[in-house]
């Protein structure tokens, strides 16, 4: 079956080396039961591990690109091979001068293509796993020649200290949201700079608005109503590294668990498309990234008719919207319910807060 994404980008290397979706937001979006089945696009693979977690039966992991599942790989050879402060090291969270030999004891669980992808860029694990790909790299270079042109490091220390709401918003309107802050957003944000060295342009074919604009509301959104000392997504794009917060799939808690259910896990090279259309099981839940964003109208509702004929009742279907206003088509609405209040909420509570909105729908 065609895929409309696999022409927008070229599949052969690390497009987002860390998912950029809130797992905690995302956990409690598909209400994982134990015992369920979930497909999960793989991604950077956090998001996906952190299903693990909750002690499903399986999870199938689908990605096109054969860099994003070698990402996925690498994390569970890690999760097996380390331990927990050694997973944290190969990743980039914390320091270290050793990461090749983390990898060297790690690539001997890799199957036999993610061992090679990562043998031939073993220099990019260098500053660790999740800074591995294009948008990390963008990422990286505005912290370190753009971001200081806005604000001493001074003010980035500052950013992270615990406030009062009220104190947020007051830093960030009489410190932050400067001239030189917003001037930031829409020259180093803007579609052509995003799609040279973050993401792929041709993934904005369908966007609408301003992505300087949208990312600037929700930056705001992020650093006054929520907590950026508690964020660290945050603290990877301005720090570097996760300084004293980390995602769900790598908090010390989870460690066990993950590393228990890895057997549980399924990583597949292939579109969703063509999975959904043999799929050797039913599932209780989706996640689904942002992955109808890169997808004509016509194709999205295609899409959302193959998922419906996979999914069980009860269960829940999570994605992303970012510039392409993407929901189920009204022919539908008997099969899949929108849980609008659920969203609305834990998309104000997301910390990874790129996106315009969060959608649940469950099945009916």
């Amino acid at each position: 079956m065609h895929c409309e994404v696999e022409t927008k980008a070229e599949f052969s290397e690390i497009q987002y080396a860390q998912c950029w979706e809130d797992a905690d937001v995302l956990l409690e979006a598909l209400a994982v039961r134990p015992g369920g089945a979930y497909l999960s696009i793989a991604s950077a693979g956090d998001n996906t591990l952190a299903l693990l977690s909750r002690d499903p039966a399986h999870v199938t992991a689908l990605d096109l690109n054969p860099a994003q599942a070698a990402c996925l790989e690498l994390r569970v050879a890690a999760f097996r091979e380390l331990d927990h402060p050694e997973l944290l090291e190969l990743m980039g969270s914390k320091p270290s001068a050793r990461r090749l030999e983390l990898y060297d004891r790690c690539r001997q669980s890799l199957p036999p293509d993610p061992r090679r992808f990562w043998d031939e860029r073993r220099r990019r694990l260098r500053d660790g796993l999740g800074a591995a790909g294009k948008l990390e790299r963008f990422m990286r270079a505005i912290r370190r020649y753009l971001l200081p042109l806005v604000h001493p490091r001074s003010h980035v220390e500052q950013l992270f200290q615990p406030r009062t709401p009220t104190g947020r918003a007051d830093f960030y309107r009489t410190c932050w949201n400067t001239r030189r802050w917003r001037a930031l957003f829409r020259s180093a944000l803007s579609p052509i700079m995003v799609g040279r060295f973050g993401r792929e342009r041709r993934f904005f074919d369908y966007a609408e608005g301003s992505l300087p604009d949208q990312l600037l509301g929700r930056a705001e959104h992020a650093l006054t109503t929520l907590a950026p000392c508690g964020n660290p997504y945050l603290q990877w794009m301005l720090l570097g590294r996760h300084r004293t917060e980390l995602p769900y799939a790598l908090r010390p808690e989870h460690f066990q668990a993950i590393r228990r259910n890895l057997d549980r896990l399924e990583v597949r090279v292939q579109s969703l498309e063509d999975y959904l259309a043999q799929a050797p099981r039913a599932f209780d839940g989706f996640n689904l990234s942002d992955v109808f964003e890169y997808m004509a109208p016509d194709a999205c509702d295609r899409l959302f008719a193959q998922l419906v004929a996979c999914g069980r009742k009860g269960g829940r279907l999570v994605y992303w919207n970012l510039l392409a206003p993407r929901r189920r088509p009204d022919r539908l609405r008997d099969r899949l319910r929108p849980l609008e209040g659920l969203a609305a909420e834990l998309h104000a509570r997301d910390r990874a807060f790129f996106y315009s909105a969060l959608r649940v729908e469950e099945f009916q």
